[in-house]
């Protein structure tokens, strides 16, 4: 073991989950209206302590075991035969399990933005935990664990590149929410705007500083690789931020708060496959690109395909982590050194995209018969807060 790897990854882990608690609950407990506010901090931290459990018992051994290139197995159940003296690479393999538990708790959690304002609690957690354990664990473990789709898999010596997450995290979960808007259909009253956009700032930047552990430590080792990944981290985010507020006062004449945040995070997200194979030149452009590009997704899947995303996960997400897997085999193109192929790339989106969209779909179907979809035409009018905790976040709500 490296002391410095494990100090790093110690602290990577912290800022990971710090992005989901409290940064995620806040970022989208401001985007919906104030009688909502606490249903969506209960989502998120209920999905925090849940996929903890879940990861634990078995998602891990799913994803990182080793007993197939189809799935890890059953075998680490528990961390079954693992030790504080187990090591992976220069980590202690209880680290490294922490460390992907916080990407674990954060995918489900993203996905919370699709649904929220109209959404049953109990499908919100059985679902959570189904999809975890049968999506995204197996997707980590084809990418990230030596499955079918890494080196020396279907694609060949080269499988596909994936540094922290574009199509592991951000193209599952983005799918996934829009299957979800779909299926569960458009809120009854979409015309109320965020009820607190500092709230909003407040989450994204806790999510922009979080992120940091999120692409940094995803280079699992205290390096240069891993200062290269935090720095394109930044541009990236800074980049597509104003971007989004620039096109945001092109197209409207003015550039708003929440704009320029959500602009923050399409960066984030675009930049994350991407981060560790590629340098702050390009950086900027898939940053600058991503402001754009996220922003008409949300355009188009909100107002010409009239589907309740609500806090835009996919066009966000979905559409970013897309993009920046993409932009790998196309500055290699132009000469950049990274060894993606378009082959890999395109044939990784695909298989998982197809797989993520029909197991996300069958299993809204069969958590529905288990516990209800959604809430019933009064407690959405109440409010969520109320009508399923008892609880408010304010005196006077709206």
């Amino acid at each position: 073991m490296v002391g410095a790897d494990t100090a790093w990854i110690i602290v990577a882990t912290a800022l990971v989950l710090f992005m989901s608690l409290p940064g995620l609950a806040l970022f989208y407990g401001g985007l919906v209206r104030a009688r909502n506010v606490l249903s969506v901090f209960m989502q998120v931290y209920a999905i925090a302590a849940l996929m903890s459990i879940a990861w634990l018992v078995f998602g891990y051994s799913i994803a990182f075991g080793e007993a197939s290139p189809l799935w890890g197995g059953l075998g680490k159940m528990f961390l079954a035969g693992i030790t504080a003296d187990t090591v992976r690479g220069t980590l202690p393999e209880v680290l490294f399990f922490a460390f992907q538990m916080t990407f674990a708790i954060i995918t489900p959690a993203l996905i919370v933005g699709a649904y929220v304002e109209r959404i049953g609690f109990g499908f919100v957690l059985v679902f959570s935990t189904l999809w975890m354990l049968l999506v995204y664990a197996p997707v980590a473990h084809w990418i990230w664990g030596g499955g079918m789709l890494s080196d020396g898999g279907i694609f060949g010596a080269i499988g596909a590149r994936d540094f922290a997450g574009g199509i592991v995290v951000h193209e599952t979960a983005g799918l996934a929410a829009l299957v979800i808007a779909v299926m569960l259909g458009p809120r009854r009253d979409r015309s109320k705007p965020p009820h607190n956009p500092g709230y909003v700032m407040i989450g994204a930047a806790m999510l922009w500083v979080g992120w940091f552990g999120f692409n940094g430590g995803s280079q699992l080792a205290a390096d240069g690789g891993a200062a290269m990944a935090l720095t394109v981290t930044h541009i990236s985010a800074a980049a597509a931020s104003l971007t989004w507020a620039l096109w945001e006062k092109v197209k409207y004449g003015k550039a708003s708060l929440v704009g320029i945040v959500t602009g923050t995070i399409a960066g984030l997200a675009s930049i994350t496959p991407a981060s560790g194979f590629v340098g702050p030149i390009e950086a900027l452009i898939i940053g600058a690109i991503a402001g754009v590009l996220c922003q008409e997704a949300v355009n188009v899947i909100r107002n010409r395909l009239k589907i309740d995303d609500t806090l835009d996960v996919f066009a966000v997400h979905g559409v970013g982590g897309i993009f920046g897997s993409l932009s790998l085999p196309f500055f290699g193109m132009l000469g950049f050194a990274n060894d993606a192929t378009w082959g890999a790339q395109l044939g990784t989106l695909a298989i998982v995209g197809v797989f993520t969209v029909i197991l996300s779909a069958v299993l809204v179907k069969l958590v529905a018969l288990v516990t209800p979809l959604r809430v019933d035409a009064e407690a959405e009018t109440n409010g969520l807060d109320l009508s399923l905790h008892g609880e408010r976040a304010y005196d006077h709500v709206s």
